[in-house]
């Protein structure tokens, strides 16, 4: 029998209610499927940074090294000044975990929940590749005169051949591998961007000589974010860079129902990944047992998917579909109809 070591990192604000029924649901799918998995919990995160000043320990990295999978709530807390959390724990785990790929599927369950005028699931499916671990987010810039009235402020987009390769690779591998239609479009800004995004646009075609198999498109990241509300059954896979693809995965998820059931990978293929529900820690719902859980169950069957234990991931993902299409009244916290912990049996009833 199978066995894994999964760390959760519960986090703030309504992360620890619906990394809750997110373990819920993978208990269920482990019995379900025969495999057997060991949790060990993380309290990193705004309460802990509150309490001791220290936002990650030492020993952080080189502890979450030792499992399969991170199982993450959210991170963010309105006692934390912006930017402490976000930079110390989230940029700093997908940096030294070199979890160089964000993953993000935008799928319609439902069309009631689609704010698209006559727009059906089957129009909205698609995969957005976004590179994880470099351009703007890289975090090199620098203030000159600060305070002044001849104050510069610049931030560097910084992209290497290799770390736009492997995000570019990945993106043609899993089109190949995952997708009926096979076609994966580059989104950049080649017109404006001329030095980054003649990098992207060369390694693309360069990497594309390989998957003949795969058709390939270019669209600029402004036309792309017009498509996605117009045209998103246009799209099948988007590969694009940290930026852009940190702004149309938001646009994606709200074409898809919104953030209740948008779900995230932060990738590294050959070493341990981290799933997430993307709505962030919704502090003012914070123990009221309304918010939706299901993008944070829908991260669990992500994680089961790299973890290769792809049926549970299936089961997980048709119970979840099966409750939004005959349960849910709405998707927003405190709209659904049903509890937080009420909706989390739901999609265990239907596994």
């Amino acid at each position: 029998m199978k066995s894994y070591k999964i760390a959760v990192i519960p986090g703030d604000g309504t992360g620890p209610e619906v990394i809750r029924e997110g373990l819920k649901v993978l208990e269920a799918a482990a019995q379900k499927s025969g495999f057997k998995y060991e949790t060990v919990s993380f309290d990193f995160g705004g309460a802990r940074y509150l309490r001791t000043k220290e936002v990650l320990p030492p020993s952080a990295i080189s502890d979450l090294k030792k499992f399969d999978a991170i199982f993450l709530g959210a991170i963010g807390h309105p006692d934390v000044k912006p930017g402490i959390l976000e930079k110390g724990i989230l940029l700093k785990l997908r940096f030294d975990l070199d979890q160089y790929i964000n993953l993000r599927p935008v799928k319609l369950y439902d069309e009631r929940f689609c704010p698209l005028k006559n727009k059906t699931p089957e129009q909205i499916d698609f995969v957005v590749v976004r590179e994880n671990s470099e351009g703007l987010y890289k975090g090199i810039g620098e203030f000159k005169d600060k305070d002044s009235l001849r104050e510069v402020a610049t931030q560097v987009s910084y992209n290497t051949r290799q770390g736009v390769e492997r995000c570019v690779r990945y993106a043609f591998e899993y089109t190949k591998k995952n997708r009926k239609r096979k076609q994966l479009t580059l989104c950049g800004k080649t017109n404006v961007l001329t030095f980054a995004f003649d990098l992207w646009e060369r390694t693309f075609y360069a990497v594309a000589k390989e998957y003949p198999e795969v058709k390939t498109e270019y669209a600029h990241v402004d036309a792309t974010t017009m498509w996605f509300v117009k045209n998103p059954e246009w799209f099948d896979v988007i590969v694009t860079d940290n930026m852009f693809g940190d702004i149309i995965t938001d646009l994606g998820a709200m074409i898809q129902g919104g953030m209740g059931i948008a779900a995230g990978g932060n990738i590294n293929p050959k070493g341990v990944s981290m799933f997430e529900p993307i709505g962030g820690s919704a502090p003012k719902y914070t123990g009221k047992n309304v918010i939706n859980p299901l993008a944070a169950i829908c991260a669990g069957a992500m994680l089961l998917d790299q973890l290769r234990e792809h049926q549970a991931a299936t089961w997980i993902e048709e119970s979840v579909k099966k409750v939004v299409l005959t349960k849910i009244k709405d998707l927003a916290a405190g709209q659904m109809g049903y509890s937080t912990t009420e909706v989390g049996d739901l999609v265990v009833k239907f596994l």
